[in-house]
């Protein structure tokens, strides 16, 4: 086996681990070790000082519907060209689109479980008015016990 193919491979590699730890070393050498002012960590606004609060981050349940989003998109991309080829591939296509699907959909339900598609707490509807009956509708003349308005 001719191990001179694999040389250009490794070459990248030792120069890609010496970079990275490169760029460590060098910001832990010259990043500045003080603590920054209250003045460097208040948010800028084009010279304004901000009179109020800054509004809160979005929740991290904004972006997991987003990746949510992006899965099934991909597994959209993914389904097109099965479409295109079904009939070449033929039963091992269609087992292998199958399992694709069911591993989505397991990753949904996973996430379902987990609480990622709950926006707040569970708001249960109140009735405003009991049922209608005769004696709630109609006022009857003389039943003075009975009154409903």
């Amino acid at each position: 086996m001719d191990v001179s193919q694999y040389l250009p491979l490794l070459v990248m590699l030792a120069l890609g681990v010496v970079f990275v730890g490169g760029s460590l070393i060098a910001s832990a050498v010259l990043a500045p070790h003080k603590r920054p002012t209250d003045a460097k960590l208040a948010p800028y606004e084009c010279g304004i000082v901000p009179e109020i609060e800054s509004p809160q981050r979005f929740p991290v349940r904004f972006y997991l519907v987003a990746m949510i989003f992006v899965i099934f998109d991909i597994e959209v991309v993914f389904m097109y060209p099965f479409a295109v080829v079904f009939h070449q591939l033929g039963a091992f296509g269609l087992v292998e689109v199958l399992i694709f699907s069911a591993t989505v959909f397991g990753a949904l339900l996973f996430l379902v479980s987990e609480g990622a598609l709950t926006w707040g707490p569970v708001k249960h509807l109140v009735r405003a008015m009991p049922t209608r009956t005769t004696s709630s509708t109609i006022q009857r003349v003389g039943a003075e016990g009975e009154r409903v308005a």
